[in-house]
């Protein structure tokens, strides 16, 4: 549709508008009825009296345009063109709904029109609309992304960083908020010290505007000017529409929050009610003309009905599907050159970092002082000047922000490299990295994947006490949708870089702060690594001695002092934490029948915990002794040296736990 500032309010166009309002209210009336009846389930979030939004903006935007929405999204999936029989099968959870019945109401996905969803966690999908609009920002691509949200969701810190980055970036963003007054039962009043939503935009420099949006011209209108803006300038434009919802919150809400004349008196300009009536009034449409849409949207929703009571359930055995997207195959090896040479491991990741930028031009670095500065361990230091800003991106202080953006541009088809400074910081990221990036291909029942890398230092060693220094990449390992990488040679820290790049799913990887000035010698052709399999980094025939990162060079020299005392330990580097290759640990310990897991993490719920079960369920009749862990004490990591060095593993205590098992 042209994005010319007014619209053409001929016969056609006015129709166009009513039945897509008539055809919201009147879905949403249905599923209301079919969930009283028990066949929606869950959370049902109705969008009676909002109508008008979805229908004045949605129409407006091309087909190539992208549109992301929030948990009361039916009305936007439906005026979007996702078909109705797809909507109400995923609304009921079948096989056949549009997003494989494993989102329901409150995640709609539809990759053919470019629907990214509704985001069930308030705010959440802001940051995801950024990083889609960054994507064609940095291809150069014609296209808007939509993101609609509610006014609850201004509080969130989520909404300021998106804000800040779409204006610092030039980010071709119409953000929608709409302001129906109340946040679940909270008022705006009672909950903002701010109550005008669009200046909380425009203090960001984003062109604000507040319109009715109860009258479907009034946004249409607004919405043609917005989206001719951000074609013709790249800049973001946020609307918000004053609206109202006639219904709960959810089904489970009793609306004690409100009476029944305030309701009642938004009904009575309701945006339905109001726009059919000066049609009517001013004799462009007839009673006919309603009457027709009416008797036609009824027999679709009934269609649409049969249609999800018929469709089939997943069957219980494609449980594990659309978790992780089709695995590919491990990598060859380059064939070795002959010639080495000595690096460190920062330089090996830096090389890693400049050898997939040229490759790929998808490819880019964001984060924290990534830029000029180097990265906090100085890892892009100088690829700023050989890559320029826009690949090589400073990001502002918000961990969430440029996170979900990164996660965003991954599945709108970039291939995102985000650091955050340290694993401590990415906790204010772990919303956007475990409820996006590892449920998005789930929930969409396998049309989106996020191919994006996190890099993030982890570790203690470096005396920077415990907000910098905790070892948390055993809380990721246990996240479904996500891989997890611990390299630690400069041979991995290199190669995994380049197949994770290559990995349809989101990986993270750990670099031990202790690492990066590690020196080792590497092949000049070396190439990219199997980042799902562990290494067996030393033979030995008495006990095995399983770990990661840092942890892998004391355990490497606790193997030496015990093979001075005449116990040969074999040494396996897991390299991946998730998923673990049960089958190289199994193997070491059937063998050895013995063993001792070395984990920087804390005791208690530990990776080493993890890994002792597996061997207790698949190997407990090949142990000649329990099974012995090294992990660190239960206590945030403390400043003074001897303190910190106290509190994390170190050969004399993997030394301990290994004769202990030999009965020592």
């Amino acid at each position: 549709m042209s994005t010319s500032d007014k619209p053409k309010l001929d016969r056609a166009h006015v129709l166009m508008l009513l039945r897509h309002m008539i055809r919201i209210r009147r879905f949403e009336q249905g599923c209301a009825e079919l969930y009283t009846q028990e066949k929606i389930r869950g959370f049902l979030h109705l969008y009676d009296g909002e109508e008008a939004i979805a229908a004045g903006v949605i129409p407006v935007l091309t087909d190539q345009d992208r549109i992301v929405g929030t948990y009361r999204e039916h009305g936007h999936a439906l005026v979007r063109g996702v078909p109705m029989n797809t909507v109400m099968a995923e609304m009921f959870g079948k096989a056949t709904g549009c997003s494989g019945g494993r989102g329901g109401s409150m995640h709609l996905f539809d990759a053919a029109t470019n629907f990214y969803g509704g985001n069930a966690i308030v705010g959440g999908g802001l940051p995801l609309a950024a990083g889609l609009a960054l994507a064609d920002r940095l291809r150069g691509d014609d296209r808007v992304t939509a993101c609609f949200f509610g006014e609850g969701a201004v509080a969130e810190g989520e909404f300021h960083e998106t804000m800040n980055l779409a204006r610092l970036w030039s980010l071709p963003v119409l953000f929608v908020c709409e302001n129906n007054g109340y946040a679940m039962g909270s008022a705006l009043a009672r909950t903002e010290s701010q109550v005008d939503i669009q200046a909380k935009a425009a203090a960001y420099g984003v062109t604000a505007q507040r319109v009715d949006g109860m009258d479907v011209v009034a946004v249409e209108v607004a919405a043609r000017k917005a989206i001719a803006a951000i074609r013709a300038t790249g800049q973001p434009v946020f609307l918000e529409c004053a609206t109202y919802r006639f219904r709960a919150h959810s089904m489970f809400d009793a609306q004690l929050y409100r009476d029944k004349q305030e309701v009642e008196a938004w009904r009575k300009k309701g945006p339905i009610l109001r726009f059919q009536g000066w049609l009517v009034e001013n004799g462009l449409i007839h009673r006919d003309d309603v009457d027709r849409i009416e008797a036609e949207v009824d027999a679709e929703i009934d269609a649409a009905t049969a249609f999800a009571e018929a469709a089939p359930w997943e069957p219980v055995e494609h449980l594990s599907r659309h978790v992780l997207g089709p695995q590919p195959a491990p990598p060859t090896p380059a064939a070795p050159s002959g010639r080495t040479v000595e690096t460190t491991y920062r330089e090996a990741v830096k090389e890693a970092i400049r050898d997939a930028m040229t490759r790929d031009d998808r490819v880019f670095l964001m984060g924290e002082d990534v830029g000029a500065y180097g990265g906090c361990y100085a890892v892009s230091k100088g690829l700023m000047q050989e890559f320029g800003q826009d690949r090589i991106r400073d990001t502002p202080l918000s961990e969430s922000g440029f996170v979900g953006a990164g996660i965003g541009a991954a599945a709108a088809g970039m291939r995102p490299i985000v650091e955050v400074m340290t694993v401590n910081f990415s906790l204010l990221a772990l919303d956007q990295i475990m409820n996006t990036a590892a449920t998005i291909r789930h929930m969409s029942g396998g049309q989106f994947g996020v191919p994006v890398v996190i890099r993030m230092a982890t570790g203690a060693g470096k005396q920077l006490a415990a907000q910098h220094s905790h070892s948390l990449e055993g809380w990721y390992a246990h996240i479904p949708g996500l891989k997890v990488l611990a390299p630690a040679t400069v041979e991995d820290a290199r190669g995994m870089l380049w197949t994770a790049l290559d990995d349809p799913d989101p990986v993270l990887i750990f670099e031990n702060v202790m690492l990066y000035n590690m020196t080792g010698r590497i092949d000049e052709a070396a190439g990219p690594v199997d980042i799902s399999r562990a290494l067996v980094r030393r033979e030995g025939r008495d006990l095995s001695l399983i770990t990661y990162g840092w942890s892998l060079w004391k355990t490497l020299e606790a193997a030496e002092v015990l093979e001075a005392e005449g116990i040969s330990a074999e040494v396996i580097d897991l390299r991946s934490l998730r998923p673990l290759d049960d089958a190289t640990i199994m193997a070491s310990v059937t063998k050895t029948r013995r063993a001792v897991v070395v984990d920087e993490g804390w005791r208690s719920g530990s990776l080493a915990a993890e890994i002792m079960a597996r061997i207790s369920e698949q190997a407990f009749w090949s142990l000649d002794a329990p099974l012995g862990r090294v992990c660190s004490e239960e206590v945030p990591i403390p400043y003074p040296a001897h303190l910190e060095q106290a509190a994390i593993p170190q050969v004399d205590k993997i030394v301990a736990a290994a004769r202990a098992q030999m009965g020592r």
